[in-house]
């Protein structure tokens, strides 16, 4: 079995546990470690990805290896740790069992987002959370044009637009009022931020659908970020395009947890009210 490693060893937590891991990895399956300090170029091969770090990291490693449909394993070393299953006291079991092919792939879907300027494509990447439209500057309200497919939807006044996956809805979309899907759900979801009316609200449509949208930047400076990590300035005339990719990002569950578990432990969600007493 051929691993890969993925890690910011500026980091001293995340350099001592990937020397540790691959020392220990080593003598078990070919070993290829990775630095996210610096840029990852070139094809990618391997059976397994582990990246080590926060879900920032995870983020970025997705990103670099769907195309290769290589799977991916977390190890949280991080702050949150939604997305990463292991933690470092646990991830020595639960490698041992993925080198032993003990355990199941799950498949997320991808966003495939791409601007347009002038006529050419000025920017284009996968997306594994979301893609953000928001206003750079100045508390203003921005104006976006919406459409599905060839139809014009509506115009937005509002701060924002926030376009998830499924497996980003507990991300970006969760913080701007957006509906919690089951990742393993084929949708797509369209929350605005903070809109300026009563009637906008989230729609969740469907998974073959096309997105377009055309932001108005006549006095007020706005950019694009794809999971929190890419960004691009927009210009007036832009236009922005969101459809699922058609690659998929392939996840290790090695079944220590549900997606119902990391809602309840990691979002403190559900319970009882608690109410007064008397």
């Amino acid at each position: 079995m051929r691993v890969l490693l993925f890690g910011n060893t500026r980091k001293a937590k995340v350099k001592d546990t990937i020397k540790e891991l691959e020392t220990w990895l080593k003598r078990r399956a070919e070993t290829v470690t990775y630095e996210l300090a610096e840029e990852i170029t070139g094809p990618l091969s391997g059976d397994v990805a582990i990246a080590l770090g926060g879900d920032g990291t995870f983020l970025r490693v997705s990103r670099h290896i769907s195309p290769y449909g290589i799977p991916i394993l977390g190890v949280h070393l991080g702050t949150f740790g939604f997305l990463s299953e292991l933690t470092q006291e646990d991830m020595y079991l639960h490698i041992e069992k993925v080198l032993k092919g003990q355990y199941r792939l799950t498949n997320r879907i991808l966003l495939r987002c791409k601007l347009m300027r002038k006529g050419e494509v000025v920017m284009d990447v996968l997306g594994v959370n979301d893609v953000v439209i928001s206003r750079a500057s100045l508390s203003r309200l921005i104006s976006i044009k919406l459409f599905i497919g060839d139809e014009a939807v509506t115009t937005y006044s509002c701060d924002g637009i926030v376009v998830s996956t499924p497996l980003g809805s507990t991300a970006h979309c969760l913080a701007a009022g957006g509906p919690i899907l089951a990742p393993e759900m084929d949708a797509l979801i369209i929350s605005p931020i903070c809109p300026h009316t009563l009637t906008n609200r989230p729609l969740v449509i469907s998974g073959d659908s096309k997105i377009g949208m055309e932001p108005s930047t006549e006095g007020v400076e706005m950019g694009l970020t794809v999971d929190g990590q890419v960004y691009e300035d927009l210009l007036n005339g832009d236009r922005i395009r969101v459809e699922r990719a058609d690659v998929r990002l392939r996840i290790v569950d090695t079944g220590i947890r549900s997606f119902y578990e990391v809602l309840r432990e990691k979002l403190a969600w559900g319970g009882s009210p608690r109410y007064g007493q008397g």
